[in-house]
Formats: C-alpha cells, structure tokens, sequence
C-alpha cells in the first residue's frame, strides 16, 4: 500500500518535475509503495519517490523493534528452551529411578496398581508443580513486560497474545521432555548419561529454528514444534511484525534501523504453510503423540524392569 509522508519537505519543491514528485508511478507524490512479493516468502519491495521517510521516528521504531526482540528471545531461549528442558531434566530424570534404586518402590507396587499407571502418577506429580511454575514465572514476565513496553496506554495488551504461546509451547514442551527424560531414567540408572546428548541436540534444533524455520529437520526434534506454538501465537498477535523488519531494515535507504536485525533474528514465519491456528493444532497434536509415545516406551521397560 501507499505509506510515507515528505517528513522535511524536500520532495514536495517547486524544482522538481511531477514525475519527480510520482517516481514509482502510482499516482500519489511523494510516497512509499510497499508491495509484498508473492514469490518471495513473506518479504516486500519497497518503492520511494525519493526523499521521504529519509529520517523516520527512529528512537519509537528502535523501542517498538527491541521491545518485540525482547519477548521473544525470553519466550523462545528463556522459557520455553532452558526452563522446558532443563527442569524436567534434573528433575524427572531420576523420579522413578531413584525410588528403584532406594528401594522404596516396593511400597508403591505393594499395592494393586499396574507399573504403567505408577510411572504416569508420578509423572502428573511432576507436571503439577512445573505447570504451576510456567504459568506464574509467564505471568509476571507479561505483566512486567506489558507494563514497562512501549504504548500508549498504560499496558501493552497486544503482547499477551504472544506470552499465551509461550505458556503452550513450555507446557506442551515440559510435558514431552518429562516423559522422555524419565523413560531413560527408567532405561538405566544412569539416565542423565543419555539425557545430555539429547539436550545438546535440541540446543542445534533451536538454533535451526531462528536461521530456517521451515527445516525439515527440525520435524525430527521437540523443540522445533514447540517454537511452531511461539511463532504461530506471535504472528497472530504482530500481524505488521514483517512490514516492520522491512522497514528497518531499508531504514529510509540509509542502512537498517536500530532494532531491526535483533527483531529478524528472533522472529521466524510459521514453518508448516498451513495458517497460524493451523500450525498450532497441528503442533500440538505432535507433541502430544511423542509424550504418549514416551509414555508407552517407559511404562514398558519399568514393566521388565526388576526392583532392587
């Protein structure tokens, strides 16, 4: 569309011819035209008559721009990444282990519950207090983040949108690897051993998904989904976040603005092609058929599994 003002009046003088003042032809002197390419994946071709919008507001683009960087690198590497992986990783790992091991397993299957339902009680324990825990580290991160954002009003409520997705991504997240963590607990009684590599694996797949969102490695991971969850919500709740980076990263032809590579960095379309609601149902419902997978493995092997 038609953006743009001649914020200094250098583009409409009296020296200059009309098709000076028009120099992308769309009939409007001195505008910008921004046309998003429909064979570019989400990027835009901007077109200016010339000096305007050559020196834009750019202390509000950089607070807007860093602002939107910051939720979501604390969303994406703060919560739903370090706390959803390593919580159930030093704490679920040994919740079945260390009881096999301490011996005082035997007082649970003293009575008439089967090892698979044992193995997913213990589990809901461990979700419980991990849930609670998202749901109020997220809340006060959105609401000190609403409150100290830019907007003009007293708190930014188009941000919550994105700290929702956040919340089912880590929960979907913390779900997933609580159960994967725990069956290699069960595994062997060195768990952790083969808990690590994994973790590194999905510190590469984190990586992946700021670089290419849409790697077709990343289906093999559980990160990868739960930053489908985070990049759907975001694109929901940002609709103008591309437009956005666009603009500063053209910056009025004079260089990116401030905030502008940070904002490219962390922001990633959804990689499933399928609409944002579509990417979040679809995410979900992979990640919900690895935990139950997880859960069927590790109930198996506690099955086989000899108390000592």
């Amino acid at each position: 569309g038609s953006v743009g003002v001649d914020d200094n009046g250098d583009c409409d003088t009296a020296d200059r011819t009309p098709s000076q003042k028009d120099a992308n032809r769309n009939g409007i002197p001195c505008d910008i035209v921004i046309r998003l390419d429909p064979y570019g994946q989400g990027t835009y071709t901007i077109l200016s008559d010339g000096n305007v919008d050559e020196d834009p507001d750019d202390e509000a683009y950089a607070l807007e721009s860093i602002h939107r960087s910051f939720v979501l690198a604390i969303g994406k590497l703060g919560v739903v990444f370090l706390i959803g992986i390593f919580v159930p990783l030093f704490m679920a790992t040994g919740l079945i282990r260390n009881e096999m091991t301490s011996g005082t397993m035997h007082f649970m299957l003293a009575k008439p519950i089967a090892r698979g339902e044992v193995f997913l009680y213990r589990l809901l324990g461990f979700y419980a207090l991990a849930w609670v825990y998202l749901t109020l580290l997220i809340a006060l991160l959105a609401i000190v983040s609403g409150l100290m954002g830019p907007s003009d009003g007293f708190f930014r409520f188009g941000d919550l949108g994105v700290w929702m997705s956040v919340w089912l991504a880590s929960v979907m997240a913390i779900t997933v690897y609580g159960m994967l963590f725990c069956t290699l607990g069960v595994m062997w009684k060195h768990g952790m051993v083969l808990a690590l590599p994994f973790a590194a694996w999905e510190l590469g797949m984190i990586l992946t998904t700021l670089g290419a969102p849409d790697a077709a490695i990343l289906r093999f991971s559980v990160i990868g989904w739960a930053m489908n969850i985070v990049d759907a919500g975001a694109a929901l709740a940002w609709q103008d976040t591309p437009l956005l980076i666009q603009m500063g990263l053209w910056g009025g032809g004079n260089g990116p603005l401030q905030g502008a590579e940070a904002l490219n960095v962390f922001w990633s379309t959804p990689g499933l092609d399928i609409g944002a609601l579509g990417t979040i149902v679809v995410s979900m419902l992979v990640l919900l058929f690895q935990a139950a997978a997880c859960w069927l493995l590790g109930s198996i092997l506690f099955k086989s599994k000899e108390i000592e």
